[in-house]
């Protein structure tokens, strides 16, 4: 039935947005810690050498890279320093961008949270998807996939073959194998998913040294 008119609808309407603003700062915390993690790595520094130069413990530092614990200024202004970038490089909050085109995130039935990124029925559907820990279940359906991996670390499983990817690797399959990807560890991992109902796959008209390949 649809909201009688007057104050229950403007209710169910403060109510969504909310919840949007809600799931919205989700995302941007969820995707810290693989972030954190990443550029430690990328870095070659151990969790202790880290946390000695921000004055925070180990143990700290290990949990706001897993998720275990909620980052906040007093952690991250002085990992931005140990790791030379600006605070936006950490939190990478979403751009507020042209104001007609809206990013709803929603939490999917099978864990973490998704913004899709295109509104084109029928045609390849892009997402942003950070995954949080999941027991593994294989799942199929028709289409074609592509996984890139933005922070974090990524196990994808195709039926009997298991794969880790890292940042800025990438994956392709068709969904039809029986499949599943998550986290590869106790943290979540941010990555973009491009994904083909009818199978679309991609065409490459440039290749690596940048020729035309037509």
């Amino acid at each position: 039935m649809f909201p009688a008119a007057g104050g229950g609808a403007q209710r169910s309407c403060g109510t969504c947005k909310h919840w949007r603003m809600e799931t919205d700062v989700a995302v941007v915390l969820d995707a810290i810690g693989p972030r954190l993690r990443a550029l430690r790595r990328s870095r070659g520094l151990t969790l202790a050498a880290v946390a000695d130069r921000a004055g925070l413990s180990p143990s700290t530092l290990s949990r706001l890279e897993t998720g275990g614990r909620r980052p906040t200024l007093d952690a991250l202004i002085p990992l931005a320093r140990v790791y030379r970038v600006s605070l936006d490089r950490l939190v990478d909050a979403p751009a507020t961008g042209d104001p007609r085109t809206r990013l709803e995130p929603y939490r999917h039935a099978a864990g973490g949270v998704i913004v899709p990124l295109t509104r084109h029925p029928g045609r390849v559907q892009v997402f942003k998807h950070v995954v949080s820990p999941r027991e593994p279940r294989l799942v199929s359906h028709g289409g074609h996939a592509w996984l890139y991996v933005l922070a974090g670390r990524l196990r994808l499983i195709l039926d009997d073959d298991e794969h880790l990817l890292g940042p800025g690797e990438t994956a392709e399959f068709v969904p039809r194998t029986p499949h599943w990807f998550g986290p590869a560890d106790d943290a979540p991992v941010e990555l973009l998913h491009l994904f083909g109902p009818r199978g679309d796959r991609p065409v490459a008209r440039v290749d690596r040294t940048g020729r035309d390949s037509r």
